[in-house]
């Protein structure tokens, strides 16, 4: 039956797609609340589905993600995404830690994982300030590399904490292994799959190769599980290899990529909004309700802007690329992942989460749209100002 709803849902999600892109409803907030009420309605166990899914998910939209980074695109515009990435990403990390141990009364551990986990930022979130041409470019730009860059940046601080704050801790140095190998085997395979693909033996049919970049991405993961390195570093290095080494390959998976993460995120969202449930909203105190909107509203606005001083943007795309830091699919994941991980305070930790995607998704998802009208206005008014005079004199002549 979770099933059928998840499948109503999608049908839903597709008819108003068209019109969610020119107003405020979200195709995001259309799943959150889906799950949400096939919870109230149907009660289904979702404790079994929960890891595989979050694994599976973030596998999928971690190799896209990793396959859409070109070289030409890292090397153009790499100012502004290298200062959110560089500088951003640790004050946003720092400024949910320190909220978490002095509002929310984490410890150190933890408040750094919930942090760490609440870190990435999702555009599918902010889509119509990412697809509109009225949006600065430079803006649009920024928001996609980071976003494209920070879930896989977060990642190892994600893992490691998990390992070492389980019962069963694992030393610090073997969790650091097992990052580095991870690491090495998503570089070291694909760049062999793809060598293979290209040397004058072999070669990829254009029916296969969306499947060559598939391929090489399951083969890094499936390697690094077996020799339990981190796959999900693994396969995300594999997506980059992919990207800057054969970038035939990569534009040839683009299209089936950006569909399947797509559904991945999707299907992650809805699941999250079955997890959560008013009983789990009155079990988080007031700490945790000021924490979310603390970090929400302050610490990822300050911590952007602060590492935006001196770039260049105007004000407006200040104001938007500090404001547009949505928590979205990594953080759910992420959430997911602390919730099967078996920590002493699994629960707490995962509703933390919970609570501030949710407040994420219904804030950035509504106000997309309306920041992206916001720069049209400013572009008529700004184009409207400078043809006046032209169009004057041709009336007059």
């Amino acid at each position: 039956m979770l099933l059928l709803a998840f499948a109503l849902t999608l049908v839903a999600a597709v008819l108003v797609s068209a019109l969610a892109e020119r107003t405020v409803l979200s195709t995001a907030v259309l799943f959150l609340l889906a799950g949400a009420a096939a919870q109230l309605v149907l009660r289904p166990d979702v404790r079994a589905i929960v890891g595989p899914l979050a694994e599976a998910a973030l596998v999928i939209v971690l190799f896209t993600d990793g396959a859409q980074l070109t070289t030409r695109e890292l090397r153009q515009g790499w100012r502004l995404p290298g200062r959110a990435l560089l500088l951003g990403l640790p004050l946003t990390v720092a400024g949910n830690a320190l909220l978490g141990r002095y509002v929310a009364g984490l410890g150190w551990g933890e408040a750094f994982l919930v942090g760490a986990a609440l870190s990435p930022t999702d555009p599918v979130l902010a889509a119509a300030v990412v697809g509109a041409r009225e949006v600065p470019r430079r803006l649009r730009h920024l928001l996609n590399v980071e976003s494209g860059l920070n879930d896989g940046l977060a990642l190892p601080l994600v893992i490691v904490l998990l390992a070492v704050l389980r019962p069963e801790r694992a030393p610090l140095g073997a969790a650091l292994g097992e990052v580095a190998l991870g690491v090495a085997l998503g570089v070291a395979l694909p760049l062999a799959v793809l060598r293979l693909e290209r040397s004058r033996f072999f070669g990829a049919a254009p029916l296969y190769e969306p499947l060559s970049a598939v391929a090489a991405g399951l083969l890094a993961y499936a390697a690094a599980a077996a020799l339990h390195a981190n796959a999900f570093l693994g396969v995300f290095a594999a997506g980059v290899v992919v990207a800057t080494t054969a970038p035939r390959i990569a534009r040839a998976f683009a299209r089936v990529g950006e569909v399947a993460a797509e559904l991945a995120k999707l299907a992650a969202i809805f699941v999250f909004g079955a997890v959560l449930s008013p009983r789990l909203l009155a079990e988080i105190p007031l700490s945790g309700y000021a924490y979310a909107l603390l970090v929400l509203l302050v610490v990822r606005p300050a911590a952007l802007a602060l590492a935006l001083v001196g770039g260049g943007l105007s004000w407006r795309e200040w104001v938007a690329a500090a404001w547009f830091g949505p928590k979205g699919f990594s953080s759910v994941v992420y959430g997911l992942l602390i919730l099967a991980s078996g920590l002493p305070r699994a629960r707490a930790l995962a509703h933390l989460v919970a609570l501030v995607v949710a407040g994420s998704i219904l804030a950035h998802s509504s106000t997309d749209v309306l920041v992206a009208r916001w720069f049209r206005r400013d572009q008529r008014r700004s184009s409207g100002g400078a043809t006046r005079p032209n169009a004057t004199s041709s009336a007059r002549s």
